[in-house]
């Protein structure tokens, strides 16, 4: 299941009444549950993809936070947004240059980061050419699902 179709359940999750969604594709399963805490939160959990091949038991949830709302960029500037809570990396590893900096200009498909969730590092790339303007995230920080990572004056 790509990160794009996660994404979309989620939303879709969190604009129904429905609590959880549970689906298997294709050797896959995820799990989304949507909890609300005493203080009205309604945080998101999502269980890993589990493959027929692994055993089906439970791992602990990774909460998903609800994106801030924000004043949206002008025309020619684009936030590119954290598809998952994870840990932020700028470089493949500690001793490798970065994938971007500020002033660099990215192609469609270029790999901007890597989110490390559940031991999985997902590679982040770019969904539209633009120079970056702004990197939002410091290297290894955690990042939240719909958190600005990126600014990009689109070309």
């Amino acid at each position: 299941m790509k990160i794009t179709e996660i994404r979309r359940l989620i939303r879709l999750v969190e604009a129904s009444d429905i609590n959880e969604l549970e689906i298997e594709e294709e050797g896959s399963r995820i799990r989304i549950v949507k909890r609300i805490s005493d203080d009205g939160v309604v945080p998101m959990q999502v269980a890993p993809l589990i493959t027929s091949s692994e055993q089906a038991s439970m791992v602990t949830p990774v909460a998903v936070a609800q994106p801030e709302t924000a004043v949206p960029p002008p025309d020619d500037l684009a936030q590119v947004t954290a598809p998952m809570v994870g840990t932020f990396y700028r470089a493949p590893s500690p001793e490798a240059p970065l994938y971007v900096q500020v002033g660099d200009i990215v192609k469609i498909g270029q790999v901007l980061c890597i989110i490390e969730a559940m031991k999985m590092m997902n590679e982040i790339e770019a969904d539209f050419a633009g120079t970056i303007v702004d990197i939002c995230i410091e290297n290894a920080q955690p990042v939240e699902f719909g958190q600005t990572m990126f600014t990009i004056r689109k070309d």
